[in-house]
């Protein structure tokens, strides 16, 4: 199988061992992205910021990969607090189009440097 990674500035880099993404054929497995801001590396302050900032970093690695989040059939939300859901399902609706993806949302205690809200996502190419 021929497996390509990708990188782009366009998104924080990566704080640990994993890639930005990782292309396997058409399928793209994007990593978790958090509210960090990539020019800076610093978190983006509230929910709603927090929120756009996941989505805006997944769209610069899914441009990155050559697709765009449209290409995206299966989305993860971790949320350190479930009552935030309709926000981030507000935003979804700004940055994806019908039919969208599969999707799960999961409450978790704590994500990396007290992010609200992480995202991560698989898409398919061609």
């Amino acid at each position: 199988m021929n497996r390509k990674i990708i990188s782009t500035a366009a998104a924080p880099a990566a704080i640990g061992t994993y890639s930005q993404a990782v292309k396997a054929g058409d399928t793209v497995y994007l990593s978790g992205q958090i509210g960090l801001d990539p020019a800076t590396m610093q978190m983006v302050e509230g929910i709603e910021a927090q929120i756009v900032r996941v989505f805006e970093n997944l769209k610069a690695v899914a441009a990155a990969a050559g697709g765009s989040l449209n290409d995206a059939v299966r989305v993860t939300i971790y949320l350190t607090d479930l009552a935030h859901f309709a926000k981030v399902n507000e935003a979804m609706a700004r940055y994806f189009d019908a039919p969208y993806p599969a999707r799960a949302a999961v409450g978790v205690k704590e994500l990396p440097r007290g992010a609200l809200v992480e995202a991560d996502a698989v898409l398919v190419l061609g």
